[in-house]
């Protein structure tokens, strides 16, 4: 069959813009079905080795918190725990924190999380903090460029607060340790929020959003929003006595355990999801079998990513 030049042209055009039409999002998800940390590792997340901020100072960081289940009740496929223990010291004190690659910046972030009010044994009452957050590397004390975007669940209180369960969520302009100084805008949400949570939060330019299964519980303006690109965190650490007021651990030298699991996590690149448009294209991801999914292209070079802080 023979075509004019105008036709062709208008054939090649269709098949261009139909393959534009078809392109997948730019999207990350994670369901958690792994057996192991090696699997973990081979898709690009790594756990925390080094000590340093934040919490109990001199306290060791490692993947011993971390553990796989693939029939974690209440998840889809599986997930992941991390179990963090102290007595009060930096000796007895192992925080657990796990991080995925530094290529992230604008779009939609969500985590499907089980939180706990109380340790799984020993005495009840630390300042432990819970959470789900993006981050860059501060390169100098107050870097201005410094991005981070936080959910920190606070069953016994602390940052200076009671010792009442909140939700706090706190976007950072930067910061320095010594002396502590800090610019960022926090909300406290008072209440418990004990069992499974999905946690989302929009980044754009000019505003930070965070919401908890569906409902927006704040906004911060655009003199905190990120402005490099960060790695997705979970960790789970043990507040020092001092920081910004708090009361540290509780006073016994008997161990305890406190844990966070998590099911899944998404972010999407530059857009701006609803909530119910967010949990339908990880029901989708989810039915279609796909447990892993990476159309994130990393920066050009790509960014070291530490994990760490």
């Amino acid at each position: 069959m023979k075509y004019s030049k105008s036709l062709l042209a208008i054939s090649l055009a269709g098949v261009f813009f139909t393959g534009l039409t078809n392109a997948k999002p730019a999207v990350f998800f994670d369901d958690f079905d792994y057996q192991n940390i090696a699997e973990f590792n081979e898709n690009g997340w790594k756990a925390r080795t080094e000590t340093g901020h934040p919490g109990i100072k001199g306290a060791t960081w490692s993947a011993e918190g971390v553990s796989f289940h693939p029939k974690l009740s209440g998840a889809n496929s599986g997930g992941f725990s991390m179990k963090s223990v102290t007595a009060g010291e930096a000796d007895n004190t192992r925080h657990t924190q796990v991080c995925h690659a530094r290529k992230y910046l604008y779009g939609t972030y969500a985590a499907r999380v089980f939180f706990r009010d109380e340790p799984n044994y020993g005495p009840d009452g630390d300042e432990v903090i819970q959470t789900f957050y993006t981050i860059s590397p501060l390169a100098y004390p107050m870097d201005p460029s410094y991005s981070e975007v936080d959910f920190e669940y606070l069953p016994n209180g602390g940052w200076g607060s009671n010792s009442d369960s909140a939700m706090w969520t706190t976007t950072w302009e930067t910061f320095q340790l010594e002396p502590w100084t800090k610019v960022n805008e926090y909300t406290r949400k008072p209440g418990s929020y004990a069992g499974w949570r999905v946690l989302m939060m929009t980044v754009e330019p000019d505003s930070v959003k965070y919401y908890v299964d569906g409902e927006l519980i704040s906004t911060h303006s655009d003199k905190v929003a990120p402005e490099k690109p960060m790695s997705i965190n979970f960790n789970l650490w043990f507040m020092p006595k001092g920081a910004d007021g708090s009361i540290g651990p509780v006073d016994s030298d008997e161990l305890r355990e406190y844990q966070q699991d998590v099911d899944w996590v998404y972010h999407q690149v530059d857009k701006v999801l609803e909530f119910n448009e967010m949990q339908q294209d990880v029901r989708t991801l989810q039915a279609s079998g796909e447990l892993f999914v990476d159309r994130v292209k990393p920066m050009q070079p790509a960014l070291p990513s530490p994990c760490g802080l």
